[in-house]
């Protein structure tokens, strides 16, 4: 009874507490396809990626009901490094639901206006003091650093004497003022939205009569910079946090995401995994070392202590929550404590990621060769970065064409063969095996009527048409390629059949063509499975080293690129065209991922048309139109959403790609 009657006060108290509009939500969901397009239309970096953000504690003033119900200590600020923009999960502030999306449309805008100015490569340490930086410099960047030395005032109770975190409150407002002042002068048809956005939020703000002086004051000076961007200088000092300002952003540090130990650690994070949307935010994080197992809970023991202990116990303990409560849990918890894994799971990573003894391994071709890699944080290329290994499959044996492809194949090499070079007549040569007989004719006439030509040409030469064009395929054969698409079928497979049918298909139009496929555990290992080189008939031995095709490490994605473009930019082809097959985002187990992976992709692109190649990426991957635009453009890639479609889009996609 008494667990019946505690819930039913909670549900009571908290709705009447509650000030948000769940009817009126709108999720974050809902604008991610027009999020990222949106922030680099009004001028943010490309590489920017779109996130949600975690909820994080405030000391602003609460009303009574609040501190009842125990609710209104959190707000959810967006904010934004040097990679990510980071907007809340769920805007349910007004009671229109067009205001609430308007609000996320706003804030892109803002922060595609303040991402204009870079953030600094090397930001300040956390116990530096705030910089005192020239007036050009980026107000951002003051602000980002002055929360990195804050980083571990959490929650930061604002205290007069401190002058870092003074100092911190009137970057923050500054730099809205200003990027609220260009975004409304750049673009003057977001005024009225922005003005009907600060009146709905302005009624939502606590009173400044019913305040204590410094706080009304504070809520004086937020209220004028909110009507009149650029008009208020400094906050005044109080002792507490100001009401949050949902219509700004927050200056956030740069927390790349970590790595997954293995592939399983991939799988809650999919976007089908509804009690998993806690997880994907933003939170506060410490790290802690794994008990041992050989120490005690805790000792000395004291029983009167066991509700006031709030500190992190090195114990492991079972739990039989399910996702749902653990999602619950995730969404209250300010810090996260972060521990690596145990011996078993080490083992496991480094089993299952060891390179293989040279005896089994893939035949090495070559030294291997060395590329730059593109620096994006010092705007630079690193020269002879990554280093390239071409190899060959060992136990590769010359195969047929499988059962289940044949029919398929058939009705390609059907389509495909009237692609292939037509023979056709040149007329009126000098010699030729044929006479041609319109212009024997013709002379014969002109000799009639007294016009004699010396030496006609009246015989027909065959010639053949030339396509000339070359195409390279690069596969990827990272370790996400060994995931299921079906019950069947693994990524791998596809990609195994897509290649195969891909080779029927280019054999019939006679195009040279060449197969490879590229995985990579670090910068100084990149493997680069040669399957078809240009210069090899495309026979059984090419099938069977497809068929031979195997699940790698990870996704050098740059490094393969650059080995494509030195590859095909020694054809001589007039159109030279370069398709990467990929399931995902580029990635390494070292520094190379996030935006720098992105960015060295891009580069990588880029340098391929300055080699005249014709870039184009395939990809199954759903989230793939977020950052593909920025690697490949708006037109250089497309998207299967079912990987099983993959065998026959391939060539059909060939086929429109140089019909020109």
């Amino acid at each position: 009874m008494e667990e019946v009657v505690g819930a039913a006060w909670h549900r009571f108290i908290t709705r009447i507490a509650n000030r948000s509009y769940p009817e009126a939500a709108v999720q974050l969901d809902e604008v991610a396809n027009l999020a990222g397009p949106l922030l680099r239309a009004f001028g943010g970096e490309p590489g920017l990626r779109v996130a949600s953000a975690g909820e994080t504690r405030h000391s602003a003033r609460r009303r009574l009901i609040d501190h009842i119900a125990a609710t209104g200590d959190k707000t959810t600020h967006a904010a934004l490094d040097s990679e990510t923009l980071r907007l809340p999960e769920r805007i349910a502030l007004f009671p229109e639901r067009a205001r609430n999306r308007e609000l996320y449309l706003w804030l892109i805008a803002l922060a595609g206006e303040v991402s204009r100015q870079p953030l600094p490569a090397q930001p300040a340490a956390a116990d530096a003091p705030a910089p005192s930086a020239p007036p050009d410099a980026s107000l951002w960047a003051r602000a980002r650093d002055i929360a990195r030395a804050l980083v571990l005032m959490r929650p930061i109770e604002w205290d007069k004497a401190d002058t870092r975190a003074h100092a911190a409150r009137n970057a923050w407002l500054q730099l809205n003022q200003r990027a609220v002042a260009a975004v409304l002068a750049r673009y003057p048809g977001l005024a009225a939205r922005y003005r009907r956005l600060v009146d709905a939020h302005l009624a939502q703000r606590p009173d400044p009569a019913k305040l204590p002086p410094d706080e009304a004051a504070a809520e004086q000076a937020i209220r004028a910079a909110l009507l009149t961007p650029g008009s208020v200088t400094a906050l005044p000092a109080t002792t507490r946090d100001p009401h949050p300002v949902p219509l700004w952003l927050m200056p956030a540090l740069d927390t790349p995401p970590p790595q997954p130990l293995h592939a399983e650690a991939e799988d809650d994070a999919q976007p089908g995994n509804e009690a998993n949307a806690a997880l994907r935010e933003r939170k506060q994080a410490r790290r802690e070392d794994l008990p041992d197992g050989r120490d005690g809970f805790v000792l000395p023991f004291r029983a009167e202590s066991l509700l006031s202990w709030a500190e992190y116990v090195r114990v492991n303990r079972a739990t039989d929550e399910g996702d749902e409560d653990a999602a619950s849990a995730a969404r209250e918890i300010d810090t996260l404590a972060v521990a690596r894994g145990g011996e078993t799971s080490t083992a496991k990573v480094r089993f299952d990621l060891d390179l293989p003894a040279a005896a089994q391994d893939d035949l090495p071709l070559g030294p291997g060769l060395t590329f730059p890699e593109w620096d994006w944080k010092r705007r630079a290329l690193v020269d002879d970065r990554v280093r390239v290994q071409p190899m060959r499959a060992r136990d590769a044996n010359n195969t047929e064409l499988p059962e289940a492809l044949r029919r398929a194949a058939r009705r390609l090499r059907a389509q495909f063969s009237a692609l292939a070079p037509q023979r056709r007549w040149l007329r009126g040569q000098q010699d030729g095996p044929e006479l041609d007989l319109d212009a024997l004719v013709r002379w014969q006439a002109e000799r009639a009527a007294g016009c004699v030509q010396p030496e006609p040409g009246v015989y027909a030469a065959p010639v053949r048409a030339a396509r000339d064009l070359a195409c390279l395929v690069m596969a990827d054969l990272s370790l996400s390629t060994d995931a299921h698409v079906s019950d069947t079928h693994k990524v791998v497979d596809v990609v195994r059949e897509s290649l195969l049918l891909m080779g029927e298909a280019l054999d019939a139009t006679g195009d040279p063509f060449a197969f490879y496929g590229f995985s990579s555990l670090k910068r100084n290992h990149v493997r680069v499975h040669t399957i078809k080189e240009f210069d090899e008939e495309y026979d059984g031995a090419a099938r069977g080293r497809v068929q031979a095709l195997k699940p790698g490490y990870y996704t050098r994605m740059g490094a393969a690129l650059r080995f494509a473009t030195k590859v095909l930019g020694e054809r001589p082809n007039a159109m030279r065209l370069l398709l990467l097959l990929t399931d995902g985002k580029p990635n390494d187990i070292d520094h190379y991922e996030g935006r720098f992976a992105i960015e060295d992709t891009a580069a990588a692109v880029r340098e391929a048309h300055r080699a005249g190649l014709r870039p184009f990426c395939v990809t199954i991957d759903r989230e793939g139109a977020d950052y593909l635009p920025h690697l490949f453009g708006p037109h250089g890639f497309v998207v299967i959403r079912d990987p099983q479609e993959l065998p026959q889009r391939l060539p059909q996609l060939y086929a429109q790609l140089t019909a020109a």
